[in-house]
């Protein structure tokens, strides 16, 4: 049972710097030479890094036989020439020791020693090193799938990741061998093991997405004001050009939406809106309500709010589908904002959708402000092609639903 080959296992497989090596090996090597001998102050323990080796030299000083007062540093003339025929007297005698002079239970108790402290050394530097790392871009392949975390492998050290489902993205769905991409997002000790979060719902995660698309955003021409994100469902950045020739929204989205497209995909078709940040307050609220177009704003600075008056064919684009729109519009720009039509006649003159769930299906009704109709009028403004063209309603359906509605009014 030799210690230099667990050193040189541990040489080829850790990435721990050498000082630290050299510690670990001479503390675990003085430590088997003091239960031996009982000190360890006249003993040399030199490591050989390179080749991961190491020798252990016992020194005393030569002294006529019969004046030995103390083992431990002193050695008669005659147990020195046994070593080496050239000692003399008053010299140091230096007599190599080898692992076999500690026996067997001495070396598999340092053996053991040596592993563990390996593995703290190995959990230290995993700390260290990933918390350095927080906020970087992760791959890796899916290792194991439980009930409550999936465990990734990181492709490029082979550290193993968690990455837990609260913080995975609404239609993920993950196959042992399947590479997955993430945020690192913390390091926390458990049980005195580190454990590396990964997270895919972190709005940094889309950042670095941008980031790794968008070289301007890399070279520090485009910054990211803000992010605000229903995972899955819907997000806003905003972003800001230091360069007025370059175009923040623009280099973002690409020709033809080309960089924009592979982040869409890695997120699941999220619904992302890049908008263009200023000062204005209440042109970045306008912006920020996108695509929704919006008439007048009354601002309250004091109170944050926003009074927002629009058509009433804009109303339901501007709140969006279960209100994200409006949720995450609020978030962006940091005010509560409000929604109002801008003729209250027209109102009047109008009926919402929702008074007709006895003679239309729920379905129907979702399916038209999907497209930004949630009144009567703003239907009966579309053609039944026009209808069942941008929903999934079919002719037949979308000629009795006109039906239904134009009744209304008769």
């Amino acid at each position: 049972m030799n210690l230099v080959d667990v050193f040189s296992e541990f040489k080829a497989g850790k990435n721990i710097d050498r000082p630290t090596m050299v510690r670990v090996l001479e503390d675990v090597f003085r430590t088997l030479i003091r239960k031996k001998y009982g000190s360890d102050e006249n003993f040399d323990v030199i490591v050989n890094t390179q080749k991961g080796d190491l020798e252990l030299w016992r020194v005393r000083e030569i002294v006529p036989d019969g004046e030995v007062t103390d083992d431990r540093s002193q050695i008669s003339i005659s147990e020195a020439l046994a070593i080496d025929e050239d000692y003399e007297i008053g010299e140091e005698c230096y007599e190599q020791l080898f692992l076999e002079h500690f026996g067997r239970r001495a070396i598999m108790a340092a053996r053991q020693t040596l592993i563990s402290r390996i593995m703290e050394l190995e959990k230290d530097e995993i700390y260290r090193k990933y918390s350095e790392r927080v906020g970087e871009l992760v791959l890796g392949e899916v290792h194991q799938i439980l009930k409550r975390e999936i465990l990734i492998i990181d492709d490029v050290t082979g550290t193993e990741l968690v990455l837990p489902r609260q913080e995975t993205i609404r239609g993920d769905y993950f196959r042992k061998g399947d590479m997955v991409r993430g945020v690192i997002k913390e390091v926390e000790m458990r049980n005195n093991n580190p454990v590396v979060i990964v997270s895919r719902t972190a709005n940094l995660f889309l950042e670095k997405l941008l980031e790794q698309e968008v070289p301007e955003i890399e070279d520090g021409l485009i910054v990211v004001r803000n992010i605000v994100r229903i995972p899955g469902d819907r997000a806003k950045v905003a972003v800001e050009s230091y360069d007025d020739r370059i175009d923040p929204v623009g280099a973002c989205v690409g020709m033809k939406g080309s960089r924009i497209h592979g982040i869409v995909r890695e997120l699941h078709n999220e619904n992302i809106d890049i908008i263009n940040f200023t000062n204005n307050v209440s042109l970045y609220i306008q912006r920020a309500l996108t695509p929704a177009r919006v008439s007048t704003i009354n601002l309250d600075m004091e109170k944050r709010q926003a009074n927002v008056f629009l058509e009433p064919d804009q109303v339901s684009l501007a709140i969006g589908k279960g209100g994200t729109n409006i949720k995450l519009a609020s978030r962006l720009t940091e005010f509560e904002i409000d929604v109002y039509r801008n003729n209250d006649e027209i109102e009047i003159d109008d009926v919402l959708l929702e008074e007709f769930t006895d003679e239309i299906e729920d379905w129907i009704i979702e399916e038209l402000k999907g497209i930004g109709c949630d009144s009567a009028r703003s239907v009966l403004n579309l053609s039944w092609e026009e209808i069942a063209r941008r929903t999934e309603l079919e002719e037949e359906t979308a000629k009795e639903l006109l039906r239904i509605l134009a009744a209304e009014f008769e």
